[in-house]
């Protein structure tokens, strides 16, 4: 099939609309529906929407809870307004500063930022631990979990070409 047939062919299919172009003999809304209804997609969906809700509530005890005490600690440093202005002019806020359109390096606002992505990194890495011997747990508790099928036939012919390797 030369290219510009397979293009006109792809043309007059997107064209269809919500005649649904087949592919493969199902329809795209089918395979989407497919996708969406298992259950992998929606358990990504629950995990995204508990992971924007656990974000809020990590940036919240960056800001509310941790910074404060340090910048207390510092001399009453207030992270949200640690600002450099990278144009002329001298601003005592980040707030005067932005309202004359002043250029601006927020850096208090990226080490809270950076805060949060170590708190929320080191409670995955919690996690996936917590997970991981979970996972292991019951082969430890039971020894060795029984070998599949695929497990006894690749190992019979391990053998097999290890003693054929060795001239037996």
């Amino acid at each position: 099939m030369r290219p510009a047939t397979l293009v006109g062919e792809v043309n007059s299919e997107l064209r269809m609309g919500r005649e649904e172009a087949k592919v493969g003999g199902m329809s795209f809304w089918d395979d989407f529906r497919k996708f969406a209804i298992r259950g992998n997609a929606l358990d990504l969906a629950v995990g995204v929407v508990v992971g924007g809700a656990f974000g809020k509530i990590i940036t919240s005890l960056v800001n509310d809870m941790v910074l404060p005490p340090i910048g207390l600690l510092m001399g009453k440093v207030d992270f949200s307004n640690l600002f450099l202005v990278l144009g002329t002019g001298s601003y005592s806020t980040l707030a005067e500063a932005k309202k004359a359109g002043a250029p601006v390096l927020c850096y208090g606002a990226f080490l809270s930022s950076v805060l949060d992505f170590l708190i929320v990194a080191f409670c995955i890495f919690l996690a996936v631990r917590w997970l991981e011997r979970f996972r292991l747990l019951p082969s430890l508790m039971m020894g060795d979990a029984p070998m599949t099928r695929s497990e006894k036939l690749l190992e019979e012919i391990r053998d097999e070409l290890r003693d054929k390797g060795s001239g037996r």
